[in-house]
């Protein structure tokens, strides 16, 4: 499959509708080639999901910065070079860091800006699991709170997954 023109193939498809080129479109897929080749013909305002800080700042910045020169609004998730954040204060302090690096370094406005910071499955049967739901929702209200204007998102079906 070339998903590069599987994605061009898809979003010329949506253009071509009226009623349906006006609602915007997320971006989404796991291969940033993907991705660059939807923003390249994407119309109106989207959505890629989504960066995050695995691979560290400066591919991080890359990213973000292609995403803005493309007018998109970009969905963070709390994932950095340690891996993906686990505790509330991971989560925090890993959508603090990209929000602050967003504002300051890539010229985001933060309305443009949407954290996922992770929801895990809770339907494991292991005892630790059982506040992960808790956690999710802990986090999002102090990102909320400590991250003006910025949204969050989640997985919810993640939830239930096992």
């Amino acid at each position: 499959l070339d998903s590069e023109a599987a994605m061009v193939r898809f979003l010329n498809l949506v253009a071509a509708e009226p009623d349906i080129a006006r609602v915007p479109v997320m971006l989404d897929s796991s291969k940033w080639s993907v991705i660059e080749a939807g923003l390249k013909c994407l119309q109106g305002k989207g959505v890629v999901n989504s960066i995050s800080m695995k691979e560290g700042e400066e591919i991080f910045l890359e990213r973000a910065r292609e995403v803005r020169r493309y007018g998109a609004a970009v969905v963070v998730m709390a994932f950095d070079e340690q891996g993906q954040a686990d505790t509330v204060e991971r989560r925090v302090a890993i959508c603090g860091r990209a929000y602050h690096l967003l504002t300051e370094r890539a010229g985001f406005s933060p309305e443009d800006i949407i954290f996922d910071p992770n929801i895990f499955a809770i339907a494991t049967g292991i005892e630790e699991h059982n506040g992960y739901a808790l956690a999710f929702i802990e986090a999002t209200r102090l990102i909320k709170e400590r991250l003006p204007y910025a949204l969050v998102s989640g997985g919810v079906s993640n939830v239930s997954f096992s």
